[in-house]
Formats: C-alpha cells, sequence, structure tokens
C-alpha cells in the first residue's frame, strides 16, 4: 500500500485546526491531527517542506519504520513542531492501517480494556458563586469528574474563566491578550472555591484543578497541603516541568495526587517525574507526543511505576486526536481520566467523528480506523484566522506563565 500524496489542511471553524491527509495507492485515505495552538503555521511549514515529500512512495503499512525515519531522520528531535508533524503522519497512518483491515483502532492496539471512558469537563465562573453553579451545570450533564477554576479577587482575566460554558478557546487575537497574574491572592481564593464545592455537593464527584504551571514547587507543595481534606482527583500543572526534579518537594508536603505534561513531547520530558513516582497522571497527548505509536510507549513506561494517564483534550486537540485519544484510553491499561472540552458545532461539523458522550464517559466508536474524517469542502469555509494565546505579568509588569 504505497503512499501518493500528503497535504495539510488549516481550518477555523471556531478556532484553528491543522490536519494532514495521506492518500494511498488502494483509494484509503488517513487522516492526523498537528495543531499547535498559536504556532499553527510553524508546523505547517514544517509539514509541508521537510515531511510530506519523505512520506510519497513509502509503503503506508510501516508505521514504525516511518516514525523512526521521522524521528531519527531530522537528527534535530523533539520540541512541539516537530513531534506534531510526526504525531499527524503517525495518527494518518494507524487511520489508514484500521480502515485496509476493517477495524476500528483499538482492535489494532490490542482490543478494549474497558468499555467506556471516565472524562471530565471544565467548569468556571467569574467568582466562587458562578464556579459552584457551573459545576453543578455539569453534574446535571451526567458528569462524573469536573475541573473547577475561579475568578480571583483583584486579578483581572485570571486563567481558566473563559468566554461560555462548552466551548473556552483562549486564543483570542493576532497579538497576545495581557493578563495580571497575583500567587499569593490565588492561593488564598482557591481553597475557598473547594470549601465551597465540598459543602455544596459532598464528595460523590470528582473533583480537580490546574494551576497552569503558575507557582514555584513550594508554594504548590502548600497549596496542595491545603487542599487535600477536599480529596481532589489532581492538581494540574502545579509548576513548570523543565526541571522534573522540582516536583520531588511537592510531592515530600502534600499527599494531594498530583498530574502534568500536556506540554510534554517525548518520554525523555517525563521520564524522572513518572519512575520516581514524583507524579500519579501524565497527560501528554496523542498530537503533542509523537502519535500513537510514542505515547504508547510512554505509558507503557507509566504503567511499571503506577502512574495513570489522564490525556490532555482541551478544543486545542481537533475531534482527530479525541477520536484517536477514546480508543486509545480504551486499550491502555494504566487508564485514568480523560479531558473532554467540547468542540464548537461548526468544528463538529467540519470533522465527523462516531464517538458519543453518555453519562460522564465517552464511548469510542467502531468505525475502522480512528472514526473521524474531514468535510475539505466544508473545511474551505473556514480559512485561518491568526489568533494567539494570552501573556500573563505580574502585578510589579513581571513577565510570568500563562
Amino acid at each position: 500500500m504505497t503512499i501518493t500524496a500528503a497535504k495539510v489542511i488549516v481550518c477555523s471553524p471556531g478556532r484553528n485546526f491543522v490536519t494532514l491527509k495521506i492518500d494511498t495507492d488502494q483509494g484509503v485515505h488517513g487522516i492526523g491531527d498537528a495543531t499547535l495552538n498559536g504556532r499553527e503555521m510553524a508546523v505547517v511549514a514544517y509539514l509541508n517542506d521537510h515531511v510530506c515529500p519523505l512520506l510519497i512512495g513509502r509503503d503506508a503499512r510501516r508505521i514504525e519504520d516511518i516514525w523512526q525515519l521521522l524521528y531519527r531522520g531530522a537528527y534535530w528531535r523533539r520540541g512541539p513542531v516537530t513531534m506534531r508533524a510526526i504525531a499527524a503522519v503517525d495518527v494518518a497512518l494507524w487511520d489508514i492501517k484500521g480502515k485496509a483491515l476493517g477495524a476500528p483502532l483499538h482492535e489494532l492496539l490490542g482490543g478494549k480494556s474497558r468499555d467506556k471512558v471516565l472524562v471530565y469537563g471544565h467548569a468556571n465562573g467569574a467568582d466562587i458563586e458562578q464556579t459552584v453553579e457551573a459545576v453543578g451545570r455539569y453534574i446535571g450533564m451526567g458528569y462524573k469528574a469536573v475541573r473547577a477554576q475561579t475568578g480571583v479577587p483583584g486579578v483581572p482575566l485570571a486563567y481558566g474563566v473563559g468566554r461560555g460554558d462548552l466551548y473556552y478557546e483562549p486564543a483570542d487575537a493576532h497579538l497576545p491578550t495581557e493578563t495580571a497574574w497575583d500567587t499569593a491572592k490565588y492561593l488564598n481564593h482557591v481553597p475557598k472555591l473547594f470549601d465551597a464545592l465540598r459543602e455544596t455537593y459532598g464528595f460523590d464527584t470528582h473533583l480537580l484543578h490546574d494551576g497552569h504551571h503558575r507557582m514555584t514547587p513550594l508554594e504548590a507543595a502548600q497549596l496542595g497541603k491545603t487542599l487535600e481534606p477536599h480529596k481532589l482527583f489532581w492538581l494540574e500543572d502545579a509548576t513548570p516541568a523543565e526541571n522534573q526534579e522540582a516536583f520531588r518537594l511537592i510531592r515530600q508536603h502534600t499527599t494531594t495526587p498530583l498530574a502534568v505534561g500536556e506540554i510534554f513531547n517525548t518520554l525523555w520530558d517525563c521520564k524522572d517525574l513518572i519512575q520516581e513516582q514524583l507524579i500519579d497522571y501524565i497527560r501528554a497527548t496523542i498530537v503533542g507526543a509523537g502519535g500513537v505509536t510514542h505515547l504508547r510507549r510512554i505509558a507503557d513506561f507509566a504503567s511499571v511505576w503506577g502512574v495513570r494517564t489522564g490525556c490532555h483534550g482541551a478544543t486545542d486537540l481537533s475531534p482527530v486526536t479525541m477520536g484517536t485519544a477514546l480508543h486509545f484510553d480504551a486499550w491502555v491499561p494504566n487508564f485514568g481520566i480523560q479531558e473532554y472540552m467540547r468542540h464548537t458545532p461548526e468544528t463538529d461539523a467540519v470533522f465527523p467523528h462516531d464517538y458519543r458522550f453518555e453519562a460522564g464517559f465517552l464511548i469510542p466508536g467502531e468505525a475502522p480506523g480512528h472514526g473521524v474524517d474531514i468535510d475539505e469542502t466544508l473545511a474551505a469555509k473556514y480559512p485561518y484566522n491568526p489568533r494567539q494565546l494570552p501573556i500573563a505579568r505580574l502585578t510589579d509588569g513581571t513577565m510570568w506563565n500563562w
């Protein structure tokens, strides 16, 4: 089965997506997601100028060999641009193999380990009262797990307080929106949110929270310790993870479960965190970590050390990644939870798919491959719309982690 064409499709049905479509001489095609939120065109250039020409004439069935070609053969390894391009190729090839064999992706991986995939939604509000109400709405929709974020008094445009309940997209302008940050006010305010949530809803619903890389290790340890009575499912991205050893200090001071990894690209970004059991959940994604082929290696390594998966699933991932992730989640033995931010109706129309939400779980489809396609005619009606993610500064003007 020979690859005859590979093209990149960029569209913006509510937000920007980069999709790779690979065609074969047997009339079977596959698609993969290459979206890098706020830096989409960097991946487009990498695919068009460097990757796609390498694919023509190769056997689409040789997924592992092509993965190694694109990783080892480039010499310049890793990084968000390279690994998203590799992920797009990898996912498209798995999609082709599934279609050629008439089997859904989870069957190719070894079959299901579970029938449905536990997901969590995002509840946010400008203040604690609004967030408590938002969590209630998600519980009313059947969610068993909810991430809760709230505005912080005196902190304009605090992270996680989105525009609308279901379709949050932070990338919003040609130039970055500037936001403010004050960690001390945040640390004083967030425990009050979880006091209110547990008082209102008890302990039957899993609650999660995202620190978004804002804290120092000691600040994160303090927050984790304060939140222990509220039994969080996890505290996510408590501190920047470039220094993996930073999590050792957090781990020494709190039993609140820790999750990190949505910006990781390879196993090497999380090797020490996993093997030293400094985290409980690894959040690397199909699109960010080199596709199914490499994420499977990360998950297998994590299983040795009792670390479970918790894949990122915000709207910066197209339905192609979500559909693929659900097949992966259904298979992976050490599954933890899957993030699920709903796409807009426009996005769902451009990317028809067969996965579905039922009572707090997502059910992967049974169509051959990963079960997601792209309507190219409809996609063409939504041209690329340049946007960038916000930035954050402390109150004295210091650049901080958004």
